[in-house]
């Protein structure tokens, strides 16, 4: 029956999208109708029909938006596209929009994908066109959320306009360049290069994607999914790219060899002329552009091997573009816009157009994860804390680790990823895949003893399930039975109510179920092999896991690496994807100051969407774009350890419409008095000016005090001692700033003093000299251990969400809000957490918050020798949020020690083993 629901959901679906919109009523009577006419339908019952038409409401509902656009204003540049579109047969789009169609994308994210592509081509060279061009852009996307897929249609229709090279640059290792191959195979070429590169003379090619579809213009691929670009293979086909009917594409790995040897073999077969060049137009697609990509020598001189060898390529060919795809282009923003014309003309900066694309309302993203799935109070919707590792499997441990055991956390995680893999089951997803990622080491020997331990305990988990969990309840006395009863008790049971029936079928889920190691010695991730059921399997793993590949159905994932890097943190965020209807069993371990990192980011990407949008509407150029990225307080630690080198880097900054607070300070008894002295002179100040504790509003979670003159302010920030970890408020350029606006925009400020109501709190101290009642955040082990106060909470932010709504009148913050539900084109304003970056860029006077802090461990690192380390006296912090300065150009500088930060926040974290295998 579940093989007779997906082909008519096939046949409707393909109905829907040629026929556009539909009603509720109008679905299911195309249903029906299909049920009545065709006989192998006639079993479909009516509770079938309408399952089927409630899934299908939903995937139409799903909507992606077009994303910003900021491009040059490069006057010699012709739009062609729009004149030339009339004449050009979309022979390679219309197969690739029937595969979506079957994959069962949802109708408007198929329309979202192709206006966007089209957007993308129309901004690259015309192919047709025999004057020399030379073009480069970015489009920046979500982890996970279908770039490939997007890039795909790009190369489509590229083909379709005239391109006649496509080069695809793929991961830094091998699995993930098959990955990618497979992907293009499926979406491009329609054939199984893999089975055409060994298959004898009397054997058929193997259709696949779009070529079961049409199987006429097969494009040439020199790459397959077995073998990277060969010299000696190329030739063997043909001599020249011209002498192709059809388009050539190659994916590639992103590998200093290949690239060489492409660019030779170019050159000796299809330059020509004087100059030395390919005549043939060539798009190339740089797939996770930020990854080893991006010039990172530290002198302008300089060039990196890989970015140097991406120049070489482009400018073999007299018409090239380059199109950067990523979901962290931190790295890439930061290539300078400021050095000389001809270096930047040399370099990889997306001079021409910045893209970004919006991620379909389906998307779980790093907001729904770490933003909205995290409660002010009570336990995160997915996130789970890992805080029994340190003496198992420390976060920093050598190669030669001896690991005997795993953390029980470990343990759990795969536990719940076979009574997740149960339930999926048991919803009718058998047929699909199932993983599980684990990604806890950097060294790939490591990973083989993770890998071996957890196959050890699987087995043990599958011997006592195929002995005792068919005796009921009886089952339960076996201890692995109890504890599989015990994870879905906590973490299931809204999901699927019947134990029962998820002890009866979890030998099912057990026999099929296997743990296999992905990194660059062993790859034994084969999705492929899997029959008429998905596999269910657990990868283990590291940098390859990191990096552009896609585990099919992550259901749960257990992450220990403590990198700091933007960019690597976003892209170890395998989890973040597509999860239709098991979103509510997907669960993902990490260490508890990790979930600070991952919070802080999401608001900061979140941040430069926004500010593509802003420019896109003032008309702002990349170069803009990437000089105004660079000047936000976020990019203070990506600029820090972002290929800079050592010594002393000096950074300017703009704190127009920014906020920042002190999430970290020093755990040392001085310091801390030292700040609370400094908190309780300004409450004495405001008490001097007539700021009554009885007399002032009460509203934010505190007390609001209004139109506080700015030498209030500024007198604390001098007092206050900063961590020296805490860049982003180092109160010497802070108030260099206040200062630059003490007599107009900054002069007058709200304040708000924080404090939870007494019956909350319990616990009301006079320690500020103010009755004041503190408010709990949480720090975590690591950073204690460090002398650091991580007082940040889960969020990666002191402040509770909504609190830069303090002193805003009730028409601004609704004007504010209702912008946003526009913008985003929300379905259910009652369920919106709205953003407090909307409330900052409707403030005209600053608001300084200032908290008084009980700090105490998390519920899972309660240990006795870290409650001794806590302080014994509630602590000061603070925060600020700049309205949106008349002078947003101005910045002011930060000093940073580089060297002193690498000691503070470590090298980036990338796997030690990483090499060349070819």
């Amino acid at each position: 029956m579940n093989e007779h629901i997906s082909i008519l959901d096939n046949m409707v679906s393909h109905a829907i999208a040629e026929e556009g919109n539909q009603t509720p009523e109008g679905i299911r009577e195309m249903i029906r109708a299909l049920c009545n006419a065709l006989p192998q339908f006639k079993a479909v019952s009516e509770d079938d029909v309408e399952a089927l038409a409630r899934e299908l409401e939903e995937r139409i509902g799903i909507t992606m938006g077009l994303g910003a656009i900021v491009e040059d204003d490069d006057k010699d540049f012709k739009p062609w596209f729009n004149d030339a579109k009339a004449t050009i047969e979309p022979y390679y789009w219309d197969r690739y929009k029937k595969l979506l169609v079957s994959k069962k994308l949802p109708r408007d994210v198929i329309t979202g994908t192709d206006e966007v592509t089209e957007r993308i081509l129309s901004r690259l060279g015309d192919p047709n066109s025999n004057s020399s061009w030379d073009r480069r852009g970015m489009v920046v996307g979500h982890v996970q959320s279908g770039k490939t897929a997007n890039y795909t249609g790009l190369i489509c229709k590229a083909a379709d306009a005239g391109y006649r090279l496509i080069v695809v640059i793929a991961g830094v290792h091998n699995n993930l360049r098959n990955q990618t191959q497979s992907r293009i195979d499926e979406g491009f070429i329609g054939r199984d290069t893999g089975r055409l590169a060994t298959m004898g003379t009397k054997e058929k090619p193997k259709k696949v994607g779009v070529g079961i579809y049409d199987d006429r213009k097969v494009p040439v691929s020199l790459t397959n999914t077995i073998k990277d670009f060969n010299k000696a293979t190329a030739t063997s086909n043909t001599s020249q790219i011209a002498s192709y009917a059809v388009p050539v594409v190659l994916v590639i790995k992103k590998n200093s060899h290949t690239l060489r040897n492409l660019i030779e073999w170019l050159r000796e077969h299809s330059a020509r002329g004087d100059a030395d060049m390919v005549d043939q137009p060539m798009l190339l697609i740089d797939d996770e552009a930020d990854n080893a990509s991006v010039n990172v020598k530290y002198g302008k001189e300089e060039v990196s091997r890989i970015n140097g060898q991406i120049r070489d390529l482009l400018n073999v060919f007299r018409r090239s573009c380059y199109v950067g795809y990523t979901a962290t282009p931190f790295a890439n923003i930061f290539i300078d816009p400021d050095q000389d014309d001809a270096l930047l003309k040399e370099d990889l900066f997306p001079r021409n157009f910045i893209i970004g694309l919006d991620a379909p309302k389906n998307y779980f993203g790093p907001s729904k994860v770490f933003l909205d799935g995290i409660p002010e109070d009570g336990e995160p919707d997915f996130l789970r804390y890992i805080s029994d590792n340190e003496d198992v499997l420390p976060i920093k441990h050598k190669i030669d680790h001896d690991l005997g055991e795993l953390p029980n956390s470990m343990i759990r995680a795969m536990r719940s990823f076979i009574v997740a893999r149960t339930i999926r089951n048991l919803r009718g997803h058998s047929a699909q895949h199932a993983s599980m990622l684990v990604n806890a080491s950097r060294f790939t020997i490591i990973q083989g003893k993770i890998r071996n331990r957890l196959h050890e305990q699987l087995e043990r988990i599958r011997d006592a399930v195929g002995i005792n969990a068919s005796l009921g309840e009886a089952g339960l006395r076996d201890p692995e039975i109890a504890m599989l009863r015990d994870v879905w008790e906590e973490e299931y049971s809204d999901a699927w109510s019947d134990w029962s029936e998820i002890q009866s079928n979890l030998l099912d889920t057990l026999r099929l179920a296997k743990v296999v190691e992905v990194n660059s010695r062993n790859n034994d991730l084969d999705y492929d092999e899997a029959g008429e059921l998905g596999l269910t399997v657990i990868a283990v793993g590291g940098f390859s896991l990191s990096r552009g590949l896609t585990l099919e159905g992550l259901t749960v994932s257990y992450f220990l690496r403590n990198s700091q890097m933007y960019d690597t943190l976003m892209q170890m965020g395998r989890w973040f994807g597509y999860r239709g209807d098991y979103e509510d069993v997907c669960r993902i371990w990490m260490p508890y100051h990790a979930v600070g990192w991952y919070a802080h980011i999401a608001e900061a990407t979140n941040e430069l969407f926004d500010e593509l949008k802003r420019m896109e509407h003032v008309r702002a150029t990349p170069e803009q774009f990437g000089l105004a990225v660079r000047s936000h307080p976020s990019s203070l630690l990506v600029t820090a350890r972002n290929k800079i080198g050592s010594g002393e880097k000096h950074v300017k900054i703009g704190l127009s419409n920014g906020f920042v607070e002190t999430t970290r300070l020093t755990n040392d008894s001085n310091i801390l008095s030292a700040n609370r002295d400094a908190a309780k002179a300004l409450l004495a100040e405001m008490d001097r000016l007539g700021f009554n504790q009885s007399t002032v509003t009460r509203e934010g979670g505190g007390y609001l005090l209004q139109d506080v003159p700015v030498d209030v302010i500024d007198e604390f920030l001098l007092r206050f001692r900063n961590d020296r970890g805490s860049i982003k408020t180092s109160t010497q350029p802070i108030r260099r700033y206040i200062e630059d606006r003490s007599a107009d925009e900054l002069s007058k400020w709200d304040v708000l003093v924080v404090s939870v109501k007494e019956h909350e709190s319990g616990r009301i101290v006079e320690t500020l000299g103010w009755p004041l009642g503190p408010a709990d955040r949480s720090v975590g082990a690591k950073d204690l251990r460090d002398g650091v106060l991580a007082i940040s909470g889960s969020r990666a932010r002191v402040a509770s969400r909504g609190i830069e709504k303090t002193g805003l009148a009730a028409e601004v913050a609704q004007a504010a809000e209702q912008r946003f539900l526009d913008a985003e084109k929300v379905a259910n304003p009652d369920k919106v957490n709205f953003p407090d970056r909307i409330y900052r860029a409707a403030r005209s006077k600053p608001l300084f918050i200032l908290y008084l802090l009980n700090v105490r461990l998390t519920d899972t690192e309660k240990k006795e020798e870290l409650q001794s380390m806590l302080p014994k006296t509630p602590v000061v912090a603070w925060g600020i949020s700049f309205p949106i300065s008349a002078r947003p150009d101005e910045k002011v500088e930060y000093v940073m020690n580089t060297t002193k930060l690498r000691e503070l926040f470590g090298e980036d974290d990338t796997d030690e083993e990483m090499f060349d295998d070819e």
